[in-house]
């Protein structure tokens, strides 16, 4: 069984240190456990790519020879301005991959599953198109169960994991025509974190909208701004809608972009330059994650699901 990475390794090295050579710095969020690993002995799952609800259960993998060998490059295009639709693809292939096949990504896709599942039994055993629960759990009902936590709903992460490889390239054509923002980081003491899941999210005026911000080197990253006029019911990998800016951060904007990766990462961050305000800024905002939040809302015709995103503060580990 191969060792799948879902953090691909080409990003991982460029967050190698000068001072390590081939290795990076890293501190898990879990128990601020300090280690410099090379890229191939992080962010790796035994088989993790392979998923048996797809007929060519090693699919992804395919998409990633059209993603891998050309990061380098798209990344160099993305530092001088001389981007075209390879690079687009490249970039917004490498962020599909990692929202699909992350353990996080798997995690935060099984939540909305989850409340579909739920909602659908409720609705199910109002309708008596449930049988009554077993005699053993008392005079009670389905519904009254999964409130109590005596029933739960168990999702296998592996099949939100096989609907986002189904759906990967059409994902990738859609970030790919959203507004990106070039994001330049000059300060050589204070350099962009990345982590075991780098497409942290950012909050915006606009309730429904979160950008994702992308470390993709200790210097460079983006904020990707979603466009809900897009027309996603068609692939557009002529990237027709994408536009760019250049933006050079300053150092407080640099410290909220930091914060956003670390609270966002799932256990693990890793950076090049260990500097003295490193490990006391990612003890700080370790006890964050990415959660699925689901809002129920009633209708004439039963009930809606909003589904989205937050990074919140978990109290234990």
């Amino acid at each position: 069984m191969p060792n799948d990475h879902y953090v691909p390794r080409v990003h991982l090295r460029k967050f190698y240190s000068p001072a390590l050579k081939d290795r990076l710095y890293a501190i898990r969020k879990s128990d601020l456990k300090a280690f410099t690993p090379n890229a191939q002995a992080v962010c790796t799952i035994r088989d993790g790519s392979t998923n048996a609800y797809l007929r060519d259960d090693r699919a992804v993998e395919y998409f990633l020879r059209t993603i891998e060998p050309n990061y380098n490059t798209a990344l160099d295009k993305l530092s001088i301005g001389e981007i075209d639709k390879e690079c687009i693809y490249t970039i917004a292939g490498f962020i599909a991959y990692v929202i699909t096949c992350s353990p996080t990504g798997m995690r935060i896709g099984s939540g909305p599953l989850q409340n579909i599942v739920e909602t659908e039994a409720v609705i199910m055993e109002a309708k008596g198109l449930l049988p009554k629960p077993l005699p053993e759990l008392g005079d009670t009902t389905f519904t009254e169960l999964l409130r109590d936590g005596v029933v739960n709903v168990t999702i296998d992460p592996k099949y939100p994991q096989a609907m986002g490889i189904s759906a990967i390239k059409e994902h990738t054509a859609t970030l790919g025509n959203f507004k990106w923002e070039i994001l330049q980081n000059d300060f050589a003491d204070s350099s962009f974190f990345t982590s075991d899941f780098p497409v942290a999210i950012e909050k915006t005026d606009d309730p429904r909208i979160l950008n994702r911000i992308v470390p993709l080197s200790p210097n460079l990253a983006l904020r990707i701004r979603p466009d809900l006029k897009l027309d996603r019911s068609k692939s557009d990998f002529s990237f027709s809608n994408f536009s760019y800016r250049r933006h050079k951060v300053s150092h407080n904007e640099l410290v909220k972009l930091n914060c956003l990766i670390v609270r966002c990462a799932e256990d693990a961050v890793f950076y090049c330059g260990d500097h003295p305000w490193v490990r006391p800024f990612i003890a700080k905002n370790r006890f964050y994650r990415i959660d699925p939040y689901t809002h129920k809302l009633s209708t004439s015709n039963g009930t809606l699901l909003i589904t989205t995103q937050r990074a919140i503060k978990i109290h234990s580990r």
